[in-house]
């Protein structure tokens, strides 16, 4: 389904360049979560090296990180970089251990830009902390769901109130964006204790399937 390239190709214009992103994160266990990133520099084949039908990677950057749950506080960071234009420039690599220690929710941003911006780091390795920053907050839902499932596995009840994860969450996507800001209806309903609606990708999921977001829904916890 996921296949097809996400930005289609456009046969009359000559192609110059394509960045992409891949970010995946794992559950270790209830407190830890592994975070793996890369970003990926290619030039269209012949357009550097004449003759050249293949791609060429320029740049290739890898990050691993381990992260605690759900404090999201980083507690391992290694960088690699496997394609580069220099051959000094896997030197700045160990510098990214300076990332250990640090929260990767609210300011990192902020504490990536004042570390590893400019001279101080690799711009393509700092452009690919930013990128992964978010996925470790999305991380918070799923293993909030991944939780649910154990417990229904288990054969016991969900808890009738949210959990603390669930709550830190909330907390974490506060101001985040337009949708989540503190005095916008969204937010206003949670905190009447209306609840959450069923996000729009599980809606469509769910009506395809034939079946309704309440069932979603009390898999919560």
């Amino acid at each position: 389904m996921f296949d097809d390239p996400m930005l289609p190709a456009d046969p009359d214009l000559p192609l110059l360049h394509t960045r992409n992103y891949e970010v995946r994160a794992y559950k270790v266990n209830d407190g830890e979560i592994l975070l793996r990133g890369a970003v990926r520099d290619l030039k269209p084949g012949g357009l550097y090296i004449e003759n050249d039908p293949e791609p060429l990677a320029i740049h290739h950057m890898v990050i691993e990180m381990r992260i605690s749950y759900p404090m999201l506080e980083i507690t391992y960071a290694s960088a690699e970089l496997k394609e580069f234009p220099h051959h000094e420039c896997p030197g700045i690599a160990p510098k990214y251990k300076q990332l250990e220690g640090l929260s990767i929710a609210r300011g990192f941003t902020h504490k990536v830009r004042e570390l590893f911006g400019g001279p101080r780091g690799c711009t393509h390795t700092t452009a690919l902390l930013q990128a992964m920053a978010p996925v470790a907050i999305q991380c918070g839902w799923s293993m909030q769901m991944l939780k649910a499932q154990e417990i229904l596995a288990s054969g016991k009840e969900l808890p009738s109130e949210p959990s603390e994860a669930r709550k830190m969450a909330y907390k974490m996507n506060l101001n985040t964006c337009h949708i989540w800001d503190e005095h916008g209806d969204h937010v206003r309903r949670i905190e009447e204790g209306i609840p959450m609606e069923a996000p729009v990708w599980v809606e469509k999921r769910m009506a395809k399937l034939g079946r309704s977001t309440d069932e979603w829904q009390r898999k919560r916890i």
